[in-house]
């Protein structure tokens, strides 16, 4: 029997109602459940061949249960090994590698020295900053926001010098860029399974929490469902991500992605809205059980090298993907 599991934290609606569309596929020799854990001993398999991790960013015990579990040959949803390395400006940098259209962002020294530093510790910092150079380079509306945070939590909209040194000095020790606010026309936040399917939502970040997803979802043109879908395409195969959000914040007809790094991506029926929580449901079990059947071997992403050589070639064919791999070994 190949178990898929799900571990989740405060959610009430998406890791049921997975649970229960898996079981109800009745795919022969496939089960789904929620993990139970216990003390977990070191390189014991985990008796899960999926296990789709909703939580882990919040917890460190369930990270390292979940990278022995990968060790042990479970397939997990999301690679903890890359999600524990990952933050949101490395993101910002390689996606502007790949030719997706980025702002103009920067990160910035701590405004407080963090725990257990002194002014010696940062003798590789220019004091002080060229501030003029920053804002040059960000511009105006801009955000300030933590380079790993998620949720929107401390990110703050400033419009002038005076607004950020403001907001700045409320971040104590939180590592923090500043990125060029985007005046946007339009608003996209897609879901990203498998790095296969995209769902493309429109949203309103304005809005309060419970109306940000657009009623009726009106699609894009389809000018720009192409541009947008190729681009969380090559973003999600590039972070080796199978589950994530992607948002896109369109100006001038241009879609610049704004955040990615959400591989525990909100889908609570209360928030994403019956039609957007049916297609995430679906897409999430189908993945789980393709997974669960497949000879997929989770250890051979244990190598760092393989996602950052594998980013430039996400965005090309399999085919040519095939050849360069080819070259590399020659």
């Amino acid at each position: 029997m190949k178990k898929i599991g799900i571990i989740f934290g405060m959610e009430n609606s998406f890791p049921p109602a997975v649970v229960e569309k898996i079981n109800s596929m009745k795919v022969e020799g496939v089960t789904a459940e929620f993990v139970k854990l216990g003390g977990v001993k070191m390189a014991e398999p985990s008796g899960y061949r999926v296990i789709i991790d909703r939580i882990s960013q919040d917890i460190s015990f369930y990270r390292a249960y979940l990278k022995n579990a990968v060790l042990n040959g479970t397939v997990v949803i999301n690679n903890p090994f890359w999600w524990t390395a990952d933050d949101k400006f490395f993101n910002y940098a390689l996606a502007s590698k790949l030719g997706v259209a980025i702002p103009p962002t920067v990160i910035l020294p701590h405004n407080r020295h963090p725990p257990g530093t002194t002014d010696q510790s940062m003798r590789n910092l220019m004091f002080p900053l060229n501030w003029e150079e920053v804002f040059e380079y960000v511009g105006f509306p801009a955000f300030l926001k933590p380079y790993d945070g998620g949720g929107w939590k401390n990110v703050y909209k400033v419009d002038s010098p005076e607004e950020f040194f403001k907001a700045y000095n409320e971040t104590g020790h939180l590592c923090m860029t500043l990125q060029h606010g985007v005046e946007f026309e339009e608003y996209f936040r897609c879901y990203v399974i498998g790095q296969e399917k995209v769902h493309i939502m429109r949203y309103d970040p304005k809005a309060p929490h419970h109306e940000r997803y657009v009623k009726g979802n009106p699609p894009p043109s389809p000018k720009m469902k192409e541009r947008i879908e190729k681009d969380a395409l090559t973003l999600c195969r590039a972070l080796g991500y199978d589950l994530n959000t992607v948002e896109f914040a369109v100006e001038g007809g241009v879609p610049y992605a704004i955040d990615f790094m959400n591989p525990a991506p909100d889908a609570e029926i209360t928030s994403v809205g019956k039609e957007n929580f049916e297609w995430v449901v679906n897409a999430v079990a189908d993945m789980a059980v393709k997974k669960a059947l497949s000879d997929e071997n989770p250890a051979r992403e244990l190598r760092w090298a393989a996602f950052l050589a594998g980013a430039p070639l996400a965005a090309t064919k399999p085919a040519a993907r095939k050849k360069a791999k080819a070259a590399e070994t020659r």
